[in-house]
């Protein structure tokens, strides 16, 4: 009995070393961007004796084009930071974990980074030629670029 119990938990050991090699693990990468997406919602305003919300990982599609400009988009309504329509090429798309977290591997360049909210593209941050949300990528470096989805929140 002792002999088949020992066999049994040599099986048991063997097994659960190999099958813990196999997890699927987030891909390194050498070259592009990567970080975490996260959202608030409602009323961010500070409030005396409440902390702060605490951002929420979010499971979507992050889509990397060539640079766009402000001109190249159709917004959902003025001013809003949802967009129906992006008219420049998308270089790459990539769908982030459970924990909000995505790496794409990107050849050298600057890129604009839209993330999927509902039916529509969300991006919140310009620079002073009005291109949206732009991200560089260097030769043999990964860019960290966590971003905050904030459409559905008031300040």
């Amino acid at each position: 009995m002792r002999h088949i119990l020992f066999v049994l938990f040599l099986a048991i050991l063997t097994f659960s070393a190999c099958s813990s090699s196999k997890k699927a693990q987030t891909a390194e990468i050498e070259q592009g961007i990567s970080g975490i997406i996260t959202e608030v919602k409602g009323n961010q305003m500070p409030k005396v004796g409440i902390p702060p919300a605490v951002p929420k990982p979010v499971t979507t599609t992050l889509y990397v084009y060539e640079p766009t400009h402000i001109s190249q988009v159709k917004p959902l309504e003025t001013g809003s930071p949802l967009y129906t329509v992006i008219n420049s090429k998308l270089v790459a798309s990539v769908v982030s974990d459970s924990l909000g977290r995505y790496s794409v591997a990107l050849p050298m360049g600057t890129y604009s980074v839209f993330v999927k909210k509902g039916n529509y593209f969300f991006a919140n941050l310009f620079d002073t030629q009005n291109n949206i949300q732009l991200v560089s990528v260097d030769t043999g470096k990964v860019t960290q670029m966590n971003i905050l989805i904030n459409s559905g929140a008031t300040y």
